[in-house]
């Protein structure tokens, strides 16, 4: 099927009986896409010209195979309005869906990434599933006159990539985790069975190793971790999560004591005495209780999950903040799917991450999609957003921080660190305040959150909060920094610190079953063991 496998690195091809131009816009490593079981994620798009003024209409399509379509637009200052509307053929039935709207209420950044050349205008983007054919209505209306300029359709193929590919210049990395469980597919527990170490990124993307051993993580303690003593110093106050007998010394290291744990029935360095013991200064038997861990608060091991490897389970950096703030230690983090595990191509992104002082609030929103997705495809929706998000967008990077799917599975968004307060895309006037967590669906049209998903989101946001010693239950001031629809520029807005999209900005999103869902959450989340209070 060469119209599904053949990509061109740049050109035009002619749709034939259309009239209808076809412009391949393929990022990262593009490819022939021979092998279909690691083709990258590629776009390519249609113009949607015409005559009349006010309307533009696409008739059915042979397409290059998509899974994720949107309108876009030359100018991204200009709000559109109107409608948008498409129906699609699925690649592998044959049959046409009904015509499905697409939502508007997308908004550039407000800093220097929302103004570049680059920048489209743009609807939200719909993922349809597979499909190999298209046809498409947009009609403006209230006071507008006209489509907009250079209007078109963006198509998305996300891959099955299983990795990322290669490093663009925001060194995509920063952020990657160690682990390489997979999501679990299983909806209703409320648990992602994924496990991901957080390393930490310097604010120019680099990895680098805590400077601290983190809190251990709520882990099933029969949970085995083979991370090397000499990566993680132990602090005096907290013993290291690793129990493995010290193969490599860790003495060289003048200010880090010797681990707590260590058994003296096992030499400290090769061709010693077995019962050579510690030093002086540290206890010589293992501690029957460790006080600075939290309880354990996992389901039970009996939970299904992923085969444990030798990496710790996801941990959030304890390393200075790149803002240069200090906030209190919170516990481990929740497992988040790594940007790597769900195959972010990271040649995509433009610019390195930027960071804030601090995360003072959360933004919940929705994908706007659909909400007939299975959570296996989970992966693909966010490596279908990262594409439309840069390619149709022109964006730097996807423009959330994290995504929730209704599994409960948290994914890693914007590269930087998932400790670390990167700076995201999505809520326009409060950017430079806040993380922004979306939940894969529609919950405006009938869509209802699981329970998994308000548990995640309630763990993620409790745990991004705490790390800036934020009350997840309170209330915080916060000055727009556009005109939001909601807020004038300057103006005091009186938020909650887990909000919803709309209550900053003058959308739908999340949602009305989401944001009803909201207070729910707050509460989750002041009960989370994944959150700190500040000391007072």
């Amino acid at each position: 099927m060469p119209k599904r496998t053949i990509w061109l690195a740049a050109g035009v091809v002619v749709l034939a009986g259309t009239g209808v131009t076809a412009v391949s816009v393929t990022g990262g490593s593009g490819g022939s896409g021979a092998d279909d079981a690691s083709r990258p994620a590629q776009a390519h798009t249609l113009s949607l010209d015409g005559k009349d003024p006010k309307k533009r209409e696409l008739p059915r399509t042979d397409t290059q195979l998509f899974s994720l379509v949107g309108v876009s637009w030359e100018d991204g200052a200009d709000d559109f309005e109107g409608t948008a509307q498409i129906r699609t053929r699925g690649a592998e039935s044959g049959t046409w869906t009904d015509w499905r709207d697409l939502d508007f209420g997308i908004r550039a950044p407000e800093t220097e990434e929302g103004d570049a050349s680059r920048v489209r205008g743009a609807s939200e983007p719909l993922w349809v599933g597979p499909s190999d054919a298209v046809e498409a209505r947009v009609v403006a209306g209230g006071k507008e006159t006209a489509v907009p300029d250079a209007l078109r359709l963006d198509m998305i193929d996300p891959g099955d990539e299983k990795g990322g590919k290669g490093q663009g210049k925001g060194g995509g990395n920063g952020g990657k985790g160690n682990g390489k469980g997979k999501p679990s597919t299983e909806p209703g527990t409320g648990e992602s069975a994924t496990a991901t170490a957080t390393a930490g990124a310097t604010p120019s993307g680099e990895d680098t190793a805590p400077t601290t051993a983190p809190e251990e993580p709520a882990e099933p303690p029969q949970e085995p971790t083979e991370a090397p003593a000499t990566e993680q110093p132990a602090p005096s106050d907290a013993p290291a999560t690793s129990e493995e007998p010290a193969q490599e010394p860790t003495a060289t290291e003048p200010d880090a004591p010797a681990p707590s744990e260590e058994p003296t029935t096992e030499p400290a360095l090769p061709g010693e005495e077995p019962t050579a013991p510690a030093p002086s200064d540290a206890p010589t038997q293992e501690p029957t209780e460790d006080p600075a861990a939290p309880a354990p608060s996992e389901e039970p091991a009996t939970e299904p999950t992923p085969a444990p490897t030798a990496e710790p389970t996801a941990e959030p950096s304890t390393g200075p903040d790149p803002s240069g703030s200090t906030s209190p230690v919170a516990p481990a983090a929740p497992a988040i799917v790594s940007r790597a595990d769900w195959g972010a191509d990271e040649s995509l992104v433009v610019d390195p991450p930027s960071y804030l002082d601090t995360v003072d609030a959360v933004f919940v929103h929705h994908t706007a999609g659909t909400n007939d997705y299975d959570c296996a495809d989970s992966a693909a929706i966010v490596r279908g957003i990262l594409t439309y998000h840069v390619e149709t967008n022109g964006w730097s990077d996807i423009g959330y921080n994290f995504f929730v799917d209704k599994c409960g599975t948290v994914f890693e968004g914007r590269a930087g660190g998932v400790d670390k307060p990167v700076r995201g895309a999505h809520t326009y006037g409060f950017n430079g305040y806040s993380a922004g967590v979306s939940l894969l669906g529609d919950y405006e049209n009938g869509g209802t959150p699981t329970a998994a998903a308000k548990k995640a989101i309630a763990d993620l946001s409790a745990w991004k909060l705490g790390l800036h010693g934020v009350d997840p239950e309170a209330q915080v001031t916060l000055t727009a920094a556009g005109d939001t629809g909601v807020y004038d520029t300057g103006e005091q807005a009186t938020l909650n610190t887990i909000s919803g999209h709309r209550d900053g900005y003058a959308t739908l999103c999340p949602g009305a079953a989401l944001y009803s869902a909201l207070p729910e959450i707050r509460g989750a989340a002041g009960a989370s063991v994944y959150g700190s209070r500040p000391e007072k």
